[in-house]
């Protein structure tokens, strides 16, 4: 499932084979005629009181899906994941996956992108708050740095290049290891240094001073 922009069941479901509808297989859920709102009431039911996602069948073969997960910013509460998939003909449940059904890694990326999102509440929002605004204060005082720091009466330039820089090789270390984990940081500062090394030397008001 999920193709293209439309998420129709949780990531970490989304390379799991759908059940097919046209058996007489799974557990009796709705009765009566399956329709729209025939689903939606078995789902309240089953406490998907606020929001939730509901997917139609695609064709013959294809099922009801009622999903609720952290990641499509239905609650807060990743533990609370549940995605039921229903045949379009008797309205049983084929399949209904909850979060103690995901796999460690399954249950570490409900987690990691809730928290990422600043879904899990008012804590969560705070500190990614504080975060960006780090960044921020991070970008802005680089820039005063540069400046204080430029050679004396040049517009541009580097500063000068320090003898002895304490803590260096862990600092590589550090960027190295950053760089494996985010493939697309590693590429974003192998392009700075090609950068630097081809274009900013050969430019003399841009060349970095040795001490």
């Amino acid at each position: 499932m999920n193709h293209g922009a439309a998420k129709e069941v949780p990531w970490t479901l989304e390379q799991t084979p759908l059940p097919l509808s046209g058996s007489l297989a799974g557990t009796a859920a709705v009765t009566g005629p399956v329709t729209i709102d025939s689903v939606t009431g078995f789902a309240a039911t089953l406490g998907f009181d606020r929001r939730f996602q509901l997917n139609l069948p695609g064709d013959e073969t294809g099922v009801w899906t009622i999903s609720h997960d952290s990641m499509s910013n239905d609650g807060p509460n990743p533990a609370a994941d549940r995605t039921i998939h229903i045949d379009q003909f008797t309205g049983n449940v084929l399949a209904d996956v909850r979060y103690a059904d995901y796999s460690v890694y399954a249950k570490m990326m409900a987690w990691g992108i809730a928290f990422h999102e600043g879904d899990l509440g008012v804590w969560n929002l705070a500190l990614n708050t504080a975060f960006c605004l780090g960044i921020i204060l991070m970008s802005v005082s680089g820039a005063i740095m540069w400046v204080k720091r430029r050679p004396t009466g040049a517009r541009l330039g580097a500063p000068p290049r320090p003898v002895d820089v304490p803590y260096a090789k862990g600092a590589i270390l550090i960027t190295l290891a950053l760089s494996l984990a985010f493939p697309m940081l590693g590429l974003t500062l192998l392009a700075v240094m090609v950068l630097d090394l081809v274009l900013l030397s050969t430019v003399p008001p841009l060349k970095r001073l040795v001490s």
